[in-house]
């Protein structure tokens, strides 16, 4: 597989509609929000759950695109597998003592695991696995305007047990935003994917996945979530030609023409982007 070459930095612009993009257990499963702004949060952790399920769907059974963080995965188990890789013994919370027996069982799991290669992990659990720092990292996505998230009331018409069969129905809650616009910020450093092996094929899927992750994530929670516009900001060399800031700068998102009242769609913004620097140039995968 061929190494990254050059930085990166993308945004990907995504929306909601009547729908739940990422509830906070601590308020009642409530939309994220940030209090004094009021503007919508989608963190980061739960947009990589995202790249992983796709992955997990569209490389499943395909050598080295195994996925290291799932539902009830036992990750000592995991490690285990390295350490038999290479025929050796595992001890409590210790890296094996040779510099290069380490080496094998940390650069196992990076190839044959595509969150770790992509994201990084701290795998010095019992059966010790080291620590890798991922290239691809995201910020918490934030929605372009103020949302207004709504508590919706639904009824249950069927019952658990028998002797629940003459009560009334019973009633419950969910939170929805009518419509929100997020905005998330990722980066992608070159010497970092050299480190665990994150290469071009890697990066190819990356962008698929941010494209179509809401696909195949359908819920009567999330409503209808949609991939609206991807950038993709390319470096001429691997440790880059402009600060990241400057060119997430260059997005710039309006209300459209004649569009009054709550944005209720994405035809109610245009973006605009500026003029690139020196060395960066702009890709439009979506």
């Amino acid at each position: 597989m061929t190494s990254l070459a050059n930085r990166y930095e993308f945004v990907l612009l995504f929306d909601v509609e009547n729908g739940n993009p990422n509830g906070d257990p601590d308020a009642g499963n409530m939309p994220r929000i940030d209090p004094e702004t009021g503007h919508g949060l989608v963190t980061d952790v739960c947009l990589k759950r995202k790249i992983r399920n796709h992955v997990a769907l569209a490389r499943e059974g395909a050598t080295g695109f195994k996925i290291y963080i799932q539902e009830k995965a036992v990750l000592n188990r995991t490690n285990e597998e390295a350490y038999k890789a290479f025929f050796l013994k595992s001890e409590a919370k210790k890296l094996p003592k040779k510099i290069e027996d380490a080496q094998n069982v940390t650069g196992w799991m990076c190839a044959n695991f595509y969150d770790i290669r992509a994201f990084g992990a701290v795998m010095t659990t019992e059966v010790n696995c080291g620590q890798v720092r991922g290239p691809v990292q995201l910020a918490f996505a934030k929605s372009v305007d103020p949302i207004l998230p709504q508590e919706i009331s639904i009824t249950r018409m069927a019952v658990t047990n028998e002797r629940d069969l003459e009560k009334e129905r019973t009633m419950g809650r969910k939170h929805i935003v009518p419509y929100g616009l997020y905005m998330a910020q990722g980066f992608i450093s070159a010497p970092l994917a050299e480190k665990t092996g994150f290469s071009e094929e890697d990066l190819d899927l990356l962008w698929d996945a941010l494209i179509n992750m809401f696909e195949h994530d359908r819920s009567a929670a999330r409503g209808l979530m949609s991939s609206r516009k991807l950038f993709v900001f390319k470096h001429e060399n691997k440790m880059g030609n402009a600060p990241a800031h400057t060119l997430f700068d260059l997005i710039n998102i309006e209300r459209a023409q004649g569009s009054t009242g709550p944005a209720r769609s994405f035809k109610d913004y245009v973006v605009r982007v500026g003029s690139m620097p020196n060395g960066v140039s702009l890709q439009e995968k979506l």
